[in-house]
């Protein structure tokens, strides 16, 4: 069966992390999507390396790694859109497009007559997704804004990191471009929703996604937190502010986490770890108590967790139905038996690596399964074939075009 998007083309302006994974992710779904890059450089996160992508000798290629996480199932064409021809074939792909995903700077299509407002004259079923740093609206809209400057200023580093006055504390980013990755997710939801409504009524729009607004969204129970209390949420490490315990331990060769996350899973936790009498003690029989008194309830399950290995730990209570799990590195994730057997990792062959090793979609539909058939495109590895295939253009016009510097 073809995917949920299968009758879906996407043109995809977008370069570097939040709108390419919004365009993953509609490629993953099944959408055709077309990835337009600059010719010579194409997407800056081409660039972001090393590590590169190997050859199939084992040579370091044009592509950083870093580029094949967001660009899978797209297929590449380059186009100069500061010619007026290059501005005309956008055009064109526009016409005969579904959805159109952008992340420029506020203002800058316009100024190549690439606006929603000049495009939706050409093709009013075309939903167009804007995504930026600020928005289409409010003072710091002509800002540009990146995924890091955001975790700062959207109060995700502020609930990062240990305590100011702990060993190594201070705000700390998050692992990944967070911000970039909830917005692009955000585009995604919005672009569907968008589509499902074009399908009653026929009529396109514009969406204006922002990563300030999307990192905020991101905080969820932590907005919630301070709107209770007018007190803003503080660093508290590998903690949660809300539940106790739900962290991880020391054991005898490593850690691992320990996840409560309501009284019975508590005591079921205490009853397999020998210590019964710390579930009925008033001061951690209900989950506020154990808030209240945390750090000396840490103090007495620590003393427990280094009487086991972690591996002991896992299986113990893995066998009691207790939440828990060891910190695995990259490597080790993808030697967890459930990772294999949920098929996470894929590889698709590719035309300089050979065979690539990707992460496969985490949806899972039993109608219409995904398949992931297109590796991440060398740049405008799939330029002649959109033109000549999707806007019949001759082969004289596509070898005046390359000339002219066009593609």
């Amino acid at each position: 069966m073809p995917g949920p998007l299968s009758h879906v083309r996407v043109l995809d302006l977008s370069r570097v992390l939040a709108g390419p994974w919004a365009g993953q992710n509609l490629a993953d779904l099944g959408a055709e999507v077309i990835k337009v890059e600059r010719p010579d450089s194409g997407d800056d996160s081409r660039a972001f390396g090393p590590p590169w992508v190997k050859d199939k000798q084992g040579r370091d290629t044009k592509d950083s790694a870093y580029y094949t996480s967001a660009n899978r199932g797209k297929k590449s064409i380059t186009i100069n859109i500061a010619k007026p021809d290059g501005q005309k074939l956008v055009r064109e792909l526009a016409k005969i497009s579904d959805v159109l995903i952008e992340n420029y700077k506020f203002g800058d299509l316009a100024r190549y007559g690439l606006a929603y407002e000049n495009l939706k004259k050409i093709n009013p079923k075309l939903i167009y997704c804007s995504v930026t740093g600020f928005g289409q609206t409010g003072p710091y809209r002509e800002r540009p804004g990146y995924d890091f400057m955001i975790q700062g200023m959207g109060g995700m580093m502020s609930v990062t990191g240990e305590p100011d006055d702990k060993p190594g504390g201070g705000p700390q980013r998050a692992g990944v471009p967070v911000a970039d990755i909830i917005t692009g997710m955000y585009a995604s939801i919005a672009i569907c929703a968008a589509l499902a409504h074009r399908e009653k009524t026929g009529v396109g729009q514009q969406l204006d996604l922002a990563l300030l607004d999307s990192q905020i969204a991101l905080l969820a129970y932590q907005n919630s937190n301070y709107f209770s209390t007018g007190q803003s949420p503080k660093r508290i490490g590998n903690l949660h502010p809300n539940i106790v315990p739900y962290q991880p331990f020391r054991t005898q060769d490593g850690r691992v986490i320990l996840a409560c996350g309501n009284d019975n899973l508590y005591r079921r936790f205490c009853e397999v770890a020998g210590a019964p009498e710390l579930a009925d003690d008033p001061r951690f029989a209900s989950n506020g108590k154990r808030v209240e008194n945390r750090a000396e309830l840490t103090r007495l399950l620590q003393a427990i967790f280094l009487t086991r290995t972690t591996r002991a730990w896992v299986e113990l209570l893995e066998a009691a139905g207790v939440a828990n799990g060891p910190i695995n590195d990259v490597a080790q994730v993808f030697e967890e038996p459930q990772v294999k057997a949920r098929g996470v990792k894929i590889e698709l062959d590719h035309p300089v690596a050979g065979k690539l090793p990707l992460v496969a979609s985490p949806m899972r539909f039993s109608a219409t399964p995904l398949e992931h058939k297109l590796a991440p495109p060398v740049l405008g590895q799939h330029t002649e074939e959109i033109l000549l295939e999707v806007l019949r253009m001759s082969r004289p016009e596509v070898a005046r075009l390359r000339t002219d510097g066009v593609i």
